[in-house]
């Protein structure tokens, strides 16, 4: 069985192995982890799902009420100790910005430390900040600086599809999108539309990227003569969602949605796609069969009638006779060149008869 949870309303999802425990949805769990175990609110009741998922941490079972007063109060220290960086960097004239704190109590290493995520356009000296944190907030301090697409994932936000950033809610890893990917998908190269709440190109270029790629390598291009079932056009766009191709008909000049079928023939899509297998070999019974060689047409000789001689009429009366055409006939049986036939040979019918 499955759970899932979130330390945070409407942050990430987190799965966990209920064990021998059955939260409902909205009670209080804990959740292992590397500083101990910390309250997590259950999103997914426990769910049974295929035995290949696995290797799941294990619950740690069902937040009493001393570790919601413990949660709680480490609410309340993470908000006072922002307040209190955020003065002292003031203070400091340091290009800073706070973009998280964390409050960690049960590692066994130290007592109270308290985890500061900033982020800077560069490299910044806060030795002595560290001492005045440490000093105000009477615990050991950790400042650790984060990226752009971190600050966007730790402080959460709406993107401009009007839904949560995908880093703050399920995405885990930020993979590269590089300008190409907008461009294969024709959207304009203006970074106001294209970039994200971090400042980046958005992490979604890359979800329908492979979509496009396998379009553009089977569709026509653009500019390309193709013909339709409403007549012969020119391709002037592409729709990826629809899997259709906009032509321009060259008889009436309006323009028509065409399947991308329509207008590639079963034989180029065949050419053209990645599956296409090599012509498989010939079988071995059928590797050494040489093909029946064609009969020559006859030659066309021009018609003339020759003088009668006594030797043509000799002949003549020879052919006329069935016993010397025979002989004849057997004659250029034996003179005439064997002809090879195919034989195919058959698991279930066996050999031809001899």
């Amino acid at each position: 069985m499955v759970m899932a949870v979130s330390f945070e309303r409407y942050g990430r999802l987190y799965y966990l192995d209920p064990g021998p425990h059955r939260p409902r949805v909205g009670d209080k769990v804990l959740v292992p982890t590397d500083d101990g175990p910390e309250v997590a609110e259950c999103v997914w009741a426990p769910q049974y799902v295929t035995e290949e998922i696995g290797g799941l941490p294990l619950c740690d079972g069902i937040a009493t009420a001393d570790d919601l007063d413990r949660d709680e109060a480490n609410r309340v220290r993470r908000a006072d100790a922002r307040v209190i960086a955020k003065r002292l960097i003031r203070q400091h004239g340091l290009p800073m910005k706070v973009v998280g704190i964390d409050f960690v109590d049960r590692r066994p290493d130290v007592d109270q430390l308290v985890i500061v995520y900033f982020s800077a356009p560069h490299r910044v000296d806060f030795r002595e900040l560290v001492r005045d944190l440490a000093r105000g907030l009477r615990a050991r301090i950790e400042l650790r600086q984060v990226g752009a697409r971190d600050e966007a994932r730790l402080q959460g936000g709406i993107g401009p599809c009007g839904r949560d950033l995908c880093c703050a809610t399920f995405l885990k890893d930020f993979e590269p999108v590089s300008v190409r990917m907008a461009k294969d998908q024709d959207l304009p190269l203006n970074p106001l539309k294209i970039s994200g709440a971090c400042g980046r190109l958005m992490c979604c270029l890359k979800y329908e990227h492979p979509l496009y790629q396998e379009f553009n390598a089977k569709a026509p291009s653009v500019g390309t003569p193709v013909e339709t079932p409403a007549g012969d056009g020119v391709v002037v766009g592409h729709n990826v969602p629809s899997d259709t191709v906009v032509v321009r008909l060259a008889a009436s000049g309006r323009r028509c949605a065409c399947s991308r079928a329509d207008v590639c023939s079963p034989r180029q899509q065949y050419e053209a796609s990645s599956t296409t297998t090599p012509d498989a070999p010939l079988p071995e019974d059928l590797a050494d069969v040489v093909p029946d060689e064609p009969e020559a047409a006859p030659k066309t000789v021009p018609m003339s009638v020759p003088t009668p001689t006594p030797e043509t009429m000799a002949e003549h009366s020879a052919a006329e006779d069935p016993a010397a055409t025979a002989e004849e006939t057997t004659e250029q049986r034996r003179r005439r060149k064997p002809r090879r036939r195919r034989r195919l040979h058959h698991e279930d019918e066996g050999d031809a008869p001899q």
